[in-house]
């Protein structure tokens, strides 16, 4: 599905990644791991077209969309959700899903799907995005992104900040959706346990490197949790 091959990639003169080289399977889950600053952001910046490789190529389903813009990117079915439960705060619940819905044919329905995955926002679509708590805008967010019917996700620490009972319920959400075919997930995660439990491949960045990689499942967690205390 999504494969990176030896990227380089960074701000100014600084260079993030070093080599990065991953793949996330077809219907499946990746999860990148890593300690604040290894450049886990940074890859799903990449990913989305917002930052262009200096070195390497990023592939989607076998094309080659390394000097792709993101709108080309999500023109071929990607969906990215960044880190810090975004929306448009001066604008209802209701309306930050309804700007998504209204670009497409099956719009209404892809809403009301979205929404049956975060049934609690059913209640909010009145109120103002900016109103909502963290975990309520972060499901927001991930609802909106869902809308378009992604092939792929791409998520930035959607349960960072957020009270417990909403982390649980993102947690099901996402676990959910993955199942169900259709489509892939990169995600970018701190809960070592979750990430694992959603993924079939892991990798462990630091330092913007990959130094540690698996396939995923509980059984993972004792050698991620070693990697990661490197």
């Amino acid at each position: 599905m999504l494969e990176f091959d030896e990227v380089h990639v960074g701000y100014g003169r600084s260079v993030v990644l070093h080599g990065v080289s991953l793949a996330v399977p077809a219907d499946g889950v990746a999860a990148a791991l890593g300690h604040n600053g290894a450049g886990k952001s940074t890859l799903l910046r990449c990913a989305a077209g917002l930052l262009k490789p200096r070195q390497g190529s990023v592939r989607l389903d076998g094309e080659d969309i390394t000097r792709l813009a993101p709108h080309q990117r999500v023109a071929r079915g990607m969906a990215y959700v960044p880190q810090g439960q975004q929306s448009f705060p001066h604008l209802t619940a209701a309306e930050n899903l309804q700007l998504v819905a209204d670009g497409r044919r099956d719009g209404k329905q892809a809403m009301a799907e979205a929404l049956d995955l975060f049934p609690a926002l059913r209640e909010l679509l009145p109120r103002r995005a900016g109103l909502l708590s963290g975990g309520q805008r972060q499901q927001l967010a991930i609802a909106r992104a869902l809308i378009t019917r992604p092939r792929l996700l791409l998520l930035d620490e959607p349960t960072e900040g957020i009270q417990p009972s909403v982390v649980s319920e993102i947690e099901r959400t996402i676990l959910a959706v993955a199942s169900r075919g259709g489509m892939s997930v990169l995600l970018v995660e701190q809960h070592v346990g979750f990430a694992l439990t959603a993924a079939q491949r892991y990798y462990v960045l630091e330092a913007g490197r990959v130094t540690s990689s698996g396939e995923g499942g509980t059984a993972a967690e004792s050698a991620v949790r070693q990697a990661l205390t490197v």
